[in-house]
């Protein structure tokens, strides 16, 4: 009877250790604000903007080498990455903004121009 206490509790040792081996997987990281920001970032059509595109395509790819970094277990690094991929991202929205603002402004000086030319 004692030794069947033995090999239970030596069975479930061994279950135990083979359970926490396996899960050492990759670190979950959370990369939800960072791709929401890429996705709104282009609905803005920031790519559609030379200087919008260049923080949008950097924002993408920062967001893939976090995902990287998460699977090979740096999670710090991948987080930091993430944060580096959301500023950039929330950078193109503003700049695809400004050249909107920008954009809206000079066509609203032509209409003024044409209006005043139409008035002489």
């Amino acid at each position: 009877m004692k030794q069947m206490h033995i090999a239970m509790l030596a069975g479930c040792v061994l279950i135990a250790i083979a359970i926490a081996g396996c899960g050492s997987s990759p670190e979950v990281i959370n990369k939800e604000a960072s791709t929401s920001a890429i996705r709104a970032a282009q609905e803005v059509g920031a790519s559609e903007i030379p200087s919008a595109s260049l923080y949008l395509q950097l924002a993408k790819e920062e967001l893939a080498k976090a995902q990287v970094l998460a699977a090979n277990g740096e999670k710090k690094q991948a987080e930091s990455m993430l944060l580096r991929a959301q500023a950039d991202a929330e950078l193109a929205i503003v700049l695809s903004h400004g050249d909107a603002d920008k954009n809206e402004a000079t066509e609203a000086l032509e209409r003024v121009k044409k209006l005043r030319q139409d008035n002489k």
